[in-house]
């Protein structure tokens, strides 16, 4: 019998992330020997600007659960308004590199993490095809090659650019939450890239509500993969939180999901699985996580859509 898959999919947010949290996380990746996906933010890091958000909805509640100034350190959360916001690929183009010499799959968080989750979800056709297009030029100047993977700053999309991830030529991506890979749906247009969602919630979700600890939550998320989907998981996790503080506690979670008898790895491995041309098609919704303020990008319910040759579709 096949392992299950549970993917390991690494967002890096910032310039510090960068720096310090992914070489910790290639070093726990590599004891535990398994692949990961590294996805990177490649153009200026304001998360500074994050701040403004400080009106929404359950921002600062978040924020005070979670611990936000000692995870991401004061000077970031300075970038973009008391500091200028430094540029990540700039600086930081070797240790990207070294992340794919290590053998691990990388590819494209977005250009700039903040400026894209607060206004995508209103923006143009335009103003996405610029901000993503820079992405995906400063990724081939930084690598040599095209990225292949993407997955969206905040789970945050909105139509056009996930028509763009086909034509940008992506042939993988993970910018929603849901249960289960899918061709997304959009105005009964299925796009010709493959999602595979992120299924489980991350650490900073759970923190801080029902009782879950940093002491714990490991133990929270092992009760909830006991028993593994068909479809494997993908789990996401933060350069800035799993590769710094909370490293013991990811530390944990490899060695108990490997002990549930799961194959770790990269978007790559559970792609690798599927049959494109038999994945569900999806309609795209926006709706809540909880534990996480704001809508974002989700699956939607099943939907019929005309069907496209997806026999030349790869991953």
């Amino acid at each position: 019998m096949t392992a299950p898959s549970l993917v390991l999919k690494v967002d890096v947010d910032t310039l510090r992330g960068t720096l310090e949290g992914v070489p910790r996380l290639v070093e726990l990746f590599q004891r535990h020997q398994t692949d990961a996906t590294f996805l990177f933010s490649l153009g200026p890091d304001h998360t500074g600007w994050a701040l403004r958000r400080v009106f929404r909805r359950g921002f600062l509640g978040k924020v005070k659960r979670t611990s936000v100034l000692e995870h991401y350190g004061l000077k970031t959360l300075l970038y973009g308004t008391l500091l200028p916001g430094p540029d990540i690929g700039r600086r930081t183009g070797e240790v990207m590199r070294q992340v794919r010499a290590a053998g691990f799959e990388t590819g494209i968080h977005g250009w700039d993490h903040v400026y894209w989750q607060d206004h995508v979800a209103g923006a143009d056709r335009e103003w996405t095809v610029h901000q993503m297009r820079k992405a995906v030029e400063r990724y081939t100047e930084i690598f040599g090659a095209a990225a292949t993977v993407h997955g969206a700053a905040g789970w945050q999309m909105n139509s056009h650019a996930l028509r763009l991830t086909a034509e940008l030529g992506f042939t993988c991506c993970s910018d929603a939450r849901g249960t289960h890979p899918f061709l997304p749906v959009v105005d009964g247009e299925a796009i010709r890239c493959p999602q595979f969602p992120t299924t489980l919630p991350t650490l900073d979700e759970r923190i801080g509500l029902n009782g879950v600890t940093p002491a714990n939550v490991a133990d929270h998320l092992l009760a909830m993969t006991a028993t593994a989907p068909i479809t494997g998981h993908v789990f996401t996790l933060h350069a800035e939180l799993e590769g710094m503080k909370f490293l013991p506690v990811l530390d944990r979670l490899l060695g108990g999901w490997r002990d549930q008898g799961y194959r770790l790895g990269a978007l790559r491995t559970l792609a690798g699985k599927v049959a494109l041309d038999a994945l569900p098609r999806h309609r795209v919704d926006y709706g809540t996580v909880p534990g996480r303020t704001g809508t974002l990008l989700t699956q939607g319910p099943a939907a019929y859509a005309p069907t496209y040759p997806l026999e030349n579709m790869r991953c």
